[in-house]
């Protein structure tokens, strides 16, 4: 009977151990093992190290949308912000790097102001999340022609561009360690601690989970509200200086990318109804998009195959987190 009793006690510790792993991490292991079986330089220190620069941008935009949703909320906004940043860099320095830093702060004060839009129109004005932001996206974008002209003008200098292109070289056992690297890990520890170390985190978990029990426990859901879409709004822009240091200036740079950082954060296991998601969840899912239009690519498949492939992981997404909430129940 004890024997019986201790079998079954490991069992249910390897089942929740199992649990306990994000699926995202397993599929974006395997998808990267087929990418390095048909281009072995992706298994070399070097190529990795590579691969996570391509894929920064998009895990902190994930990690800054991971905040909406599990407010119960969406940030449709976020492309066209990375956009308006790429063409506001290039705008606002005028080919002089002596003015890249005044740019980039400028570039974060205007995400700062789009955040607060955002936030106050969902919390204080009781717009739904999805139709604010839809809104901010097509001004927004609007804004981004408007200063272009509607085609680039002029370039971003090398200092403005470093985050996305700097590496550096003849480091220990990896070999070189881009500057991106660096900065997704630094934006990601910011947000595990944001949402999981702090009062602010855990009262962004309770709006998502249930807004009206929050508030009759005293959480002020208007302003954790506005907060998440300012954290958004500002890895947005992040994730558009890095962008534009790696391919320069371009009127289409973050078209899709608000739907990519969406499916991101539902492949690594957030739920969209708000409540539940983890920053390693929404990174694993940016790493695992990544990897899978790396390997399409690699395969030569064409770009509107790759559009319907990152559809069908959304949808299946969903479907499996809609399964698991029912099977909870």
């Amino acid at each position: 009977m004890t024997v019986a009793i201790q079998g079954g006690s490991e069992r249910a510790r390897a089942v929740a151990l199992v649990r306990r792993v994000n699926f995202a991490v397993v599929v974006f292991l395997a998808l990267y093992v087929a990418v390095g079986l048909l281009q072995p330089n992706y298994l070399e220190p070097a190529g990795a190290m590579n691969f996570l620069r391509r894929a920064a941008p998009l895990a902190i935009l994930a990690s800054g949308q991971l905040f909406v949703l599990v407010s119960g909320g969406f940030d449709l906004s976020v492309g066209s912000l990375v956009t308006l940043t790429v063409i506001g860099g290039s705008m606002l320095t005028a080919n002089d790097p002596s003015k890249t830093w005044s740019t980039i702060a400028i570039l974060y004060a205007i995400g700062l102001f789009v955040g607060l839009i955002n936030g106050a129109v969902v919390a204080y004005l009781k717009t739904p999340s999805i139709i604010a932001t839809l809104g901010t996206l097509l001004s927004v974008n609007g804004a981004a022609m408007m200063w272009s002209g509607g085609s680039p003008r002029g370039y971003l200098p090398d200092n403005f561009r470093m985050f996305g292109r700097f590496v550096f070289h003849d480091v220990p056992v990896i070999g070189i360690f881009p500057l991106a690297v660096a900065v997704l890990v630094a934006i990601c520890a910011l947000a595990q601690w944001g949402l999981h170390g702090t009062v602010f985190g855990r009262r962004v978990l309770a709006v998502g989970d249930n807004p009206r029990a929050a508030e009759l426990a005293g959480v002020r859901v208007e302003f954790v509200r506005l907060g998440v879409f300012v954290i958004s709004a500002l890895s947005a822009v992040t994730a558009g200086v890095m962008l534009g240091g790696f391919g320069g200036v371009s009127v289409d740079v973050g078209r899709g990318l608000e739907l990519q950082a969406i499916a991101a954060c539902v492949v690594g296991g957030v739920q969209l109804l708000g409540g539940r998601g983890t920053v390693v969840g929404a990174v694993a899912g940016a790493l695992t998009l990544t990897a899978l239009f790396a390997l399409l690519t690699l395969l030569g498949l064409p770009q509107p195959l790759k559009d319907t492939a990152q559809g069908f992981i959304l949808i299946a997404a969903v479907a499996i987190g809609a399964w698991r909430r029912r099977r909870a129940v």
